[in-house]
C-alpha cells in the first residue's frame, strides 16, 4: 500500500488491517452511550473503524464485533445505515 506522507491510518475493527482513515467508516459510541456513524470523522467519543465494504459490515454484525469494540450494545440500525451508506456510494 502506497500512502502520502502525513495521510493518518487507522485500523479496521474486523480485518485488523491499517489502512488510510479516507477508506475506513468511523462509528462512535458518546458519553451519553448513544452509537452513530461519524461521517465526519471528528465527532467525541470512543470510535471504532470498519473497512468500507458490504461484507466486512455484515461481518461485523455477524460477530458483534462493535458490541466489543464500543462496550454497549449497538443496535441492528447501525448496522443497516452502514449499509446504506455503502450502497449508496457504489452508485
Amino acid at each position: 500500500m502506497v500512502r502520502s506522507k502525513g495521510e493518518p491510518l487507522r485500523k479496521c475493527v474486523v480485518t485488523q488491517e491499517m489502512m488510510p482513515k479516507k477508506q475506513l467508516i468511523r462509528i462512535v459510541r458518546n458519553k451519553e452511550g448513544e452509537v452513530f456513524i461519524d461521517e465526519t470523522g471528528k465527532k467525541n467519543g470512543r470510535g471504532a473503524y470498519m473497512t468500507k465494504k458490504l461484507d466486512i459490515i455484515e461481518k461485523a454484525e455477524k460477530e458483534q464485533v462493535l458490541n466489543r469494540h464500543l462496550n454497549t450494545n449497538v443496535d441492528e440500525a447501525i448496522y443497516h445505515q452502514l449499509k446504506d451508506l455503502i450502497k449508496a456510494e457504489e452508485q
